[in-house]
């Protein structure tokens, strides 16, 4: 297999993989009670883009856009997925025909900045989610699902390597 086409395969599966991982944490968490976003609300964020709505004073208050859990699920897997893609560029294919616990995790922690500083900020909840009722709980939330997701990066590769040996 070429060497791009086996960074695309594993790119995916890694990067799926992890955001099942990622989704089955949260699932868990709603099952104690505690929220999550509702990935119809980032395809309600992503669907007001092209009119140039960058930030929302609150995203579940803006108009509803067509289709936007269907838009908002895809996103989030696409994420998932390009944020596996940096793995990948960072530590190489290399890390992903032999996993380690530690490039993983790195990358899930610093994966954290991308809820905490930008989306956060833009569907109304502001940076590090300080206009919440609760903004160091849902900070050590998002970093915990992040790091979670740094798990899923390990294992999802561990598990690609059935399909795609080293």
């Amino acid at each position: 297999m070429s060497y791009p086409v086996e960074f695309l395969v594993r790119t995916l599966l890694i990067g799926a993989g992890a955001t099942l991982v990622m989704d089955a944490w949260a699932l868990f968490l709603r099952r104690l009670g505690v929220p999550s976003l509702d990935f119809g609300l980032l395809g309600r964020f992503i669907g007001h883009l092209p009119d140039g709505q960058w930030v929302h004073a609150s995203i579940a208050k803006a108009s509803p856009v067509r289709g936007e859990r269907l838009l908002g699920w895809s996103a989030h897997y696409s994420i998932g997925i390009a944020f596996s893609a940096l793995l990948l560029v960072v530590f190489g294919l290399d890390w992903a025909r032999s996993p380690s616990l530690l490039p993983a995790l790195a990358v899930g922690v610093v994966t954290v900045v991308a809820p905490l500083f930008v989306l956060q900020p833009a569907l109304g909840a502001g940076i590090l989610s300080l206009k919440t009722p609760r903004p160091v709980f849902n900070s050590l939330k998002s970093l915990v699902t992040h790091v979670v997701f740094g798990f899923g990066l390990f294992l999802s590769a561990h598990a690609s390597l059935a399909l795609l040996p080293r």
